[in-house]
Order: C-alpha cells, then sequence, then structure tokens
C-alpha cells in the first residue's frame, strides 16, 4: 500500500477480489451521477461479472483508494485508456479523484486517453483543471447509452511525442480507408455496364 500525503489514503493496485467491490461503488457512483451521466445500461451483477473479467485480464490493472480499508474510488486502465475513474458520491470533491488520476499519470508517463460524456460537466472540468485538452466529440452512436461524448487526453511527458502517435494512428487508418476505397471502385468499374432504360 502507498500513503498519500495529507487526504489519509492508501492507494494499491486492485486484485480480482475486489471486483464485487469496485462494481458495487461503480453501480453506486453511475445512479448518483444522473442527470449528469445518462443511466447505466447493465444492472449490478452484469457490472460484477464484467468487473471479474477485466481484473482478470493481463491487459487491464485497477487502483483502488481506501481509507481505514473502506473502498472511496478506483481507476481502471489499459496501456492507453483510462477507462474508469470513480469516487464514491458521498466523497466527491475531496481529492480522492485528483490522487487517482495523479496516479494514473505516473502510470502512464507517455500519456492515456479515456471517453467522457458531454453532459458530464463536472468530470470535463475536474480532467481540464489537470491538463487533459479535449481532442474530439462524437454524437454517441459507438457507445452503449448512444450519448454525446467526449475524447480526452494527457499528452504525458512528452506532447510532441503523444501526438504525433496519435497522427500516426489516424493516417494508418486513412490509408486503410483508402485501400478500400480503391478496392471498391476497382469492382465496380469492372462491373459489365448497366443496360438502358
Amino acid at each position: 500500500m502507498t500513503p498519500t500525503d495529507g487526504l489519509d489514503l492508501s492507494l494499491r493496485r486492485a486484485e480480482p477480489d475486489d471486483a464485487t467491490p469496485l462494481a458495487d461503488l461503480y453501480t453506486q457512483a453511475r445512479v448518483a451521477a444522473v442527470p449528469m451521466m445518462p443511466p447505466a445500461l447493465h444492472t449490478n451483477a452484469e457490472d460484477r461479472a464484467w468487473f471479474a473479467t477485466r481484473l482478470a485480464r493481463p491487459t487491464h490493472e485497477a487502483w483502488v483508494a481506501e481509507r481505514d480499508g473502506l473502498l472511496l474510488g478506483y481507476a481502471l486502465m489499459d496501456a492507453v485508456w483510462l477507462d474508469h475513474l470513480f469516487v464514491r458520491a458521498d466523497m466527491t470533491g475531496q481529492g480522492v479523484g485528483g490522487v487517482l488520476l495523479d496516479l494514473v499519470k505516473s502510470l502512464r508517463p507517455d500519456g492515456f486517453s479515456l471517453w467522457v460524456f458531454e453532459s458530464n460537466s463536472g468530470a470535463r472540468r475536474f480532467y481540464a483543471r489537470r491538463g487533459l485538452v479535449e481532442l474530439e466529440r462524437t454524437d454517441g452512436a459507438a457507445n452503449e447509452e448512444r450519448a454525446p461524448d467526449i475524447r480526452m487526453a494527457w499528452p504525458g511527458c512528452d506532447p510532441q511525442a503523444f501526438f504525433g502517435r496519435l497522427l500516426t494512428d489516424v493516417d494508418d487508418q486513412l490509408a486503410d480507408l483508402t485501400a478500400r476505397r480503391a478496392a471498391l471502385t476497382r469492382a465496380l468499374a469492372a462491373l459489365p455496364a448497366a443496360p438502358a432504360p
């Protein structure tokens, strides 16, 4: 366990046995966040199963913030995404989220991205005050809730390298789309001409 200064918190990496308490905190936080966030679409039982799966994956890690053994918040991430940062509803605004975000930054010095609902103005302000920048907005068609969201990012210790990597990813996607379009154009051109009406 790592103690934090001033807040009397301990931070530790989550274990598989933490899946249920993390899911319970997540469920409670999502309920309390309505209408800033759209209502969650999954039951607590589904959340528990989802967390158990995530904590078993070597690609994901979660860290918990505790006080006297009581779970106050957590962060869940993979190599390039901060998937979750949630704090108990009765502990918001008391620094727990900031401590967790600072931990994520220290663990991901090359930067990371996250998604936040457009309607969640409190979370957007929280991230912006701590150096995250807005990269893109969507209409929500790609998320389960179908609610507009915003991709934000912390560019890490070397912002030029971070944004360069993101630009390379976009270039790769554009090259793939261009190749697919060229193949479709060739297939269309090879078809016999449609008979005149």
